[in-house]
């Protein structure tokens, strides 16, 4: 048997380990820590719709959760809510695929070039530190009000917190293990796949994570330009007529994909960071 296999493990020889009782109680852990989580998000909208009930919180105000929920059904069955929810996802996911493939790029181009952080890395923050607001304007004049203005707007701030982590997470890898490479023998391109960029890996799937946040926040804003589709669309429509219902539904649904997001990039972690102890499976 070869010494790769032996070091990555073969499914067979996984599945034929014993599990200890220390990986049994952690994963045990890990689901009642799961749970616990969701203990405050319920206990608030039972207490919300509690209030509701009880008349102390206006329906104009703040809708119960009962009618938010008849709502959203209402919308799906007019075949709004997921129409809209679908086009905000494919705008979501293009800007997300183009603005992390660009920023992943200049991160590694940067992370290794002293050059080249001297010529892009300025430039690059000092577009970082435009408001997006400001940039509307001019993002109209450059595309319109059509879809390459949406995501255009969305693979901006993605690509901004992607390139930052992948900087800093190649920058980060311990020097030791650069030597420890050289002295075995290794190229550079191997000690670039066997050692910086799995020791830069949890930096850049940080990175991937805030970009899933980021990139609903813009896409919020790029919603506002002239659309008839999407879930800030709905919104907007939604406070033209005072539906509060329709609005509040909304905030919940970015909400609840925020959440999604998120449960995605931590999987994402488990998967390609098994390696590391602190994303094992059942360390968290």
């Amino acid at each position: 048997m070869s010494i790769d296999l032996v070091q990555t493990g073969s499914p067979a020889l996984e599945a034929a380990k014993p599990r200890s009782p220390r990986s049994s109680l952690l994963e045990l852990k890990s689901g009642r820590f799961f749970l616990i989580s969701w203990i405050v998000p319920v206990v608030a909208v039972v207490l919300w719709e509690a209030l509701s009930r009880a008349g102390l919180v206006a329906a104009q105000v703040l809708p119960a959760p009962s009618s938010v929920v008849l709502t959203a059904w209402n919308l799906i069955q007019q075949g709004r809510l997921l129409s809209d929810l679908g086009v905000s996802l494919l705008r979501a996911a293009a800007g997300l695929l183009i603005g992390g493939g660009i920023g992943f790029s200049l991160g590694v181009l940067i992370g290794f070039s002293r050059l080249a952080e001297a010529l892009l890395d300025r430039p690059i923050q000092m577009v970082r530190a435009i408001p997006f607001l400001a940039l509307l304007p001019m993002v109209i004049v450059w595309f319109g009000v059509d879809e390459t203005a949406k995501v255009f707007l969305v693979s901006l701030a993605v690509m901004f917190p992607i390139y930052i982590n992948t900087v800093l997470g190649i920058r980060q890898v311990d020097p030791k293990l650069l030597e420890l490479g050289r002295v075995i023998g290794l190229s550079n391109r191997e000690q670039i796949r066997r050692i910086i960029l799995p020791g830069a890996m949890p930096s850049i799937l940080n990175g991937v994570r805030y970009a899933l946040a980021v990139a609903w926040l813009a896409l919020v804003i790029a919603e506002t330009l002239a659309t008839t589709k999407g879930i800030g669309f709905l919104a907007m429509d939604a406070r033209e007529f005072l539906q509060t219902d329709v609005i509040v539904l909304t905030i919940v649904i970015y909400a609840l994909i925020g959440v999604g997001a998120d449960g995605l990039a931590r999987l994402l972690e488990h998967s390609l960071l098994a390696w590391h102890p602190n994303f094992a499976k059942g360390s968290r």
